[in-house]
C-alpha cells in the first residue's frame, strides 16, 4: 500500500494493476475500499491533491432514506441499499450520524393536495412509516416556522452525515488494506491493446487490466477518452448558506420542500457540526470549475429561508459555498459495465451518492465480474475507528481521560470548533494526511467556524509546517 502525491509513479517505467479505480470522490473511494477485500492490485488515482476534494465535499452531507426516488430505477434500489449499509457503516467506524427524520413542508392547496401522493411514492420504494401532519401536529414539532404551513410529511429515518468522515474512511481503509492510493496524478491519455489499459497520467504511466470511472464531473470527458459518448454531464451548481451554531436551536428537523415542476427546492437542514444549511440552488452550468457563489444566488436562498424559517435570517451566516452537481440529462444514474473493453462507467451519480456510495460500489464489484474480473477470496478489511467531527458525540477537548494521557488533545487551537493540537497533530500523522489548510478542516474543523480562521490561522500554518513535512 502507499499514498503519493508527487514525484514519479513508483513501480518503475509503467506501474502494473488488476483495478485502476479513476476519481477519488466518495464513490470511487467506496470502490477502492469494496475491492481491497480481495487480493488484487488496486490504484485508486485522483487529479486533485486530496480525497473528497470535488462534488463529495460540498453537497447538504443528507443520508437519505431514498423515500422520493423514482421508483424501479438503480437509483432508488442503491439509495435504500445504501441508507442501510453506511448506517451501518458510521456505527462501525465512528462517522457521526444523527437521524433527525425530515419534514415535507405543504405552504398551499396544491402542495398538501401533494402529500399523499409522495406517501405512495415512498411505500413504492419501500418506505412505509411516512405519515401526513396536520398543520396543529407540524407546529408542534417546529415551531419557528413561518406562519401559514398547512401540513407536512414526516419521513422518520432520514438523517445528517458527516460527509468528509465518510469518504477519508474509505478511502484510509482502502489504502491499509492494501490499496496504493495516487494524488496529484490526472490520467492524460488511455491506449488499450491486448496486454490491458495503459493511462499516461501528469505522473507516469500506469497499466490495468480493468478500470473504473468514477470521475464526477469529468465522467464524459474520461468515456471519451475510452472512445465511449453515451452521456453529456452538465455541472448543477448548488450555492448553499451556512449558519451560526446559535441558530441550531431553531429547527428540529430536516425541512424539505414538496417537490414542484421545478425541481426539489430548498431545505433547512442542521448539519452533524451544530450549525444550519440553507439551500441548494439548482443552475445549469458550462463551466465545470465554477465553484463561486454569487450575490443574486446568495439573496435568492436568503429570500426562500426568510419565508421558511423567519427567525433563521436574524442569525450570523460564518460560511457560504458552492457544490457542482453531476446532472446527466436522465433522472438515474449512468452506471454501466462495456465487458469489450474491460470498462465500467460510474457516471450521473447526483446528491444521492454519498447515501448509496456502499451499494454503488458493490454493484460495481458485479460490474467487473461481467468484464471478466475474478476479484479471489474475500478477506476483512483492517478494522478503523474516525475522528469524531459530530457536535452532538465526544470530541476530544471534553474528553478528561485523553486529556490527561495527552494534554495536547486540551490544548484548543481552533476556538471557534474546539480543535486541540492532538487533533491536528494525529490529522497529519495520519493515513492520507492533509496537503493543505483545507484538507485539515475537512479532518479536524479547524478554520470551519465564525471567524473562518482569521483567529487560529497563523497558529495552524505553523503547526502544518511541524507536523505535515511529510504530508506534501
Amino acid at each position: 500500500m502507499s499514498v503519493t502525491r508527487g514525484g514519479p509513479l513508483p513501480g518503475g517505467r509503467e506501474a502494473a494493476y488488476d483495478v485502476v479505480v479513476v476519481g477519488a470522490g466518495v464513490v470511487g473511494c467506496a470502490v477502492a475500499r469494496a475491492l481491497a477485500r480481495h487480493p488484487l492490485r488496486v490504484a485508486l488515482v485522483e487529479a486533485a491533491n486530496d480525497v473528497g476534494d470535488g462534488t463529495s465535499k460540498a453537497n447538504t452531507a443528507i443520508l437519505h432514506t431514498g423515500f422520493d426516488a423514482a421508483p424501479g430505477t438503480l437509483e432508488a434500489r442503491l439509495v435504500r441499499e445504501g441508507h442501510r449499509r453506511l448506517g451501518a457503516y458510521a456505527r462501525e467506524v465512528g462517522i457521526p450520524v444523527e437521524p433527525l427524520g425530515a419534514l415535507l413542508v405543504a405552504w398551499d392547496a396544491e402542495q398538501l393536495a401533494a402529500l399523499p401522493r409522495l406517501a405512495e411514492k415512498a411505500v413504492r420504494n419501500g418506505h412505509r412509516t411516512t405519515r401526513i401532519l396536520t398543520a396543529d401536529e407540524l407546529r408542534s414539532r417546529e415551531p419557528h416556522l413561518a406562519p401559514g404551513a398547512l401540513g407536512a410529511l414526516a419521513v422518520p429515518g432520514e438523517s445528517v452525515i458527516c460527509p468528509w468522515t465518510t469518504t477519508l474512511a474509505y478511502a484510509t481503509q482502502a489504502v491499509r488494506s492494501g490499496v496504493d492510493l495516487h494524488l496529484n496524478c490526472r490520467v492524460e491519455r488511455v491506449r488499450t491493446d491486448a496486454s490491458g489499459h495503459h493511462l499516461t497520467t501528469a505522473r507516469g504511466e500506469l497499466r490495468s487490466r480493468l478500470l473504473v470511472n468514477a470521475s464526477g464531473l469529468y465522467a464524459d470527458a474520461f468515456d471519451a477518452l475510452m472512445d465511449r459518448r453515451d452521456f453529456t454531464v452538465t455541472p448543477r451548481r448548488g450555492q448553499l448558506l451556512v449558519f451560526d451554531k446559535f441558530a441550531r436551536a431553531l429547527v428540529r428537523h430536516i425541512l424539505l420542500p414538496v417537490p414542484g415542476p421545478l425541481g426539489k427546492g430548498v431545505l433547512v437542514s442542521p448539519t452533524v457540526y451544530g450549525n444550519v444549511m440553507l439551500g441548494p440552488t439548482a443552475e445549469d452550468l458550462d463551466d465545470k470549475t465554477a465553484t463561486g457563489t454569487t450575490a443574486d444566488g446568495l439573496a435568492g436562498l436568503r429570500e426562500q429561508g426568510g419565508r421558511i424559517l423567519p427567525a433563521l435570517l436574524d442569525e450570523e451566516v460564518t460560511a457560504v459555498y458552492a457544490g457542482l452537481r453531476a446532472a446527466t440529462g436522465r433522472e438515474d444514474y449512468r452506471v454501466a459495465a462495456h465487458p469489450g473493453l474491460g470498462y465500467v462507467t460510474v457516471g450521473g451519480i447526483r446528491s444521492t451518492g454519498l447515501t448509496a456510495s456502499l451499494a454503488i460500489a458493490e454493484h460495481v464489484l458485479g460490474l467487473l465480474a461481467d468484464c471478466g474480473l475474478d476479484p479471489g477470496p474475500e478477506r476483512p478489511l483492517v478494522p478503523l475507528r474516525v475522528p469524531n467531527l459530530g457536535e452532538a458525540f465526544p470530541r476530544p477537548y471534553r474528553d478528561a481521560e485523553l486529556i490527561s494521557s495527552d494534554p495536547e488533545f486540551g490544548a484548543i487551537v481552533c476556538h471557534c470548533e474546539r480543535v486541540t493540537r492532538g487533533e491536528v497533530r494525529a490529522a497529519y500523522a495520519s493515513t492520507i494526511p492533509p496537503a493543505g489548510p483545507e484538507g485539515l478542516r475537512r479532518r479536524t474543523r479547524a478554520r470551519g467556524g465564525r471567524c473562518q480562521g482569521h483567529f487560529c490561522g497563523a497558529e495552524l500554518r505553523a503547526l502544518g509546517e511541524e507536523y505535515g513535512k511529510g504530508a506534501r
